[in-house]
Formats: structure tokens, sequence, C-alpha cells
């Protein structure tokens, strides 16, 4: 039985459902909240109430937005004839610090995994059809990550989703290592990656 209070044990909890927060990383941040300043708890508590009130997903690319749609799909400087598909919004932070793409980009939310459950069906993958379809696509870049699943992933938009568009379908080219990811990889890397895409099928 715990020794702590309901409060606190209720925050561990929560906490401990958080991606990458094991039971004592949980254990010490509730006790660092509990020992900071109030109007600090409450800051944080305010962001987290914030960003799930006015921030939810862009309807066009799925990339995060406080509108409709995401800065980068209103930006008219982009070039509107390339997609990036990417598999989280993170990856698209990372691949903007490059600043070697300048086309527009499409979040599946994940990847094919098919030991969790998640399937073509649970991705974003019709929506990115129907862009590629009806927005004069010229190029589709497979920017998922270079391990087991993303490659599962890019290998099934190419040769099965991809293959009757009349589109040139790239994968970012080597200097990525295999088994990362591209939140993680440095700018170099990335822009280098980009510029290097090799045609896939």
């Amino acid at each position: 039985m715990s020794s702590y209070a309901k409060p606190v044990e209720i925050l561990i909890d929560e906490l401990g459902r958080l991606p990458g927060i094991g039971p004592k990383s949980a254990q010490r941040i509730a006790f660092h909240l509990l020992k900071v300043d109030p109007i600090d708890a409450r800051r944080l508590s305010e962001a987290i109430s914030d960003v799930k009130e006015k921030v939810s997903f862009c309807e066009r690319c799925f990339n995060i937005s406080e509108g409709a749609e995401c800065t980068i799909c209103n930006n008219p400087q982009r070039d509107q004839h390339v997609i990036c598909v990417v598999e989280e919004p993170k990856d698209i932070a990372a691949l903007e610090k490059t600043g070697s793409f300048k086309g527009r980009y499409h979040v599946l939310l994940g990847a094919i995994n098919h030991l969790e459950g998640i399937g073509p069906d649970q991705l974003k993958i019709k929506e990115l059809v129907l862009r590629v379809a009806s927005e004069d696509i010229t190029e589709v870049i497979l920017c998922t990550n270079p391990n087991i699943e993303g490659e599962i992933t890019a290998s099934y938009l190419a040769t099965k989703v991809l293959a009757d568009f009349d589109v040139k379908v790239s994968r970012l080219a080597s200097g990525l290592p295999v088994g990362g990811d591209l939140e993680y990889a440095d700018e170099l890397t990335l822009g280098r990656a980009l510029e290097g895409r090799q045609t896939v099928g």
C-alpha cells in the first residue's frame, strides 16, 4: 500500500502514462511539482489546457495547427507540387531546421506496425492518395524513419499506394543511421539526405 497522499498517487500514475516516463521519473517529476512555486505549477497546468483547447491537426496535411490549416499549407511560397511524407509532426520540425525542403508535408500519424496492430487503415494514407490525385503533385518524398516500421511503411506506399500515379516517388538518401529517428538527426545529415534522395520503384 502506498504511503503517499491520494492526490500525489494520482499525479504519479498520470505522469507514468506519458511516453518515456517510467515509475521513478514520474515520482521525481511529481515531487518536483510539489516543491515549485504554485504560480509555476499553474503555468504548466494552463499550458497543457491551452494546447488541448487551441491546437489540433491540420485538415490537409495533419501537422499540428492552431487553425483549419497549418502555416506551411497556408504559405503560398511553398512548392505545391512536392509532398514530403513523414510519420509524426515532430519530424516536420526536424526537416524544417535543415532549410533544404521548400515543398509541403503529409503526416501519416504513425507507421505500419503489425505487432502493435497498426495497419495502413490506421494511418492517414487515404488522405495522402486524395491529395496526390487532386493537388497536381509531381513528387512524393518518403521520409519515414530509417527503422523496420519506417521501411515497411515506405515500401508499402511506394509499391502499393503510389505506383499507379504519374508521380516521382523518392526516399531519403544514405546518411541517416538505420534504426534511428528523424528527430535525433542533425541538420547537416538531414539536409544531405534530402538533397541525395533516390527514386523508388
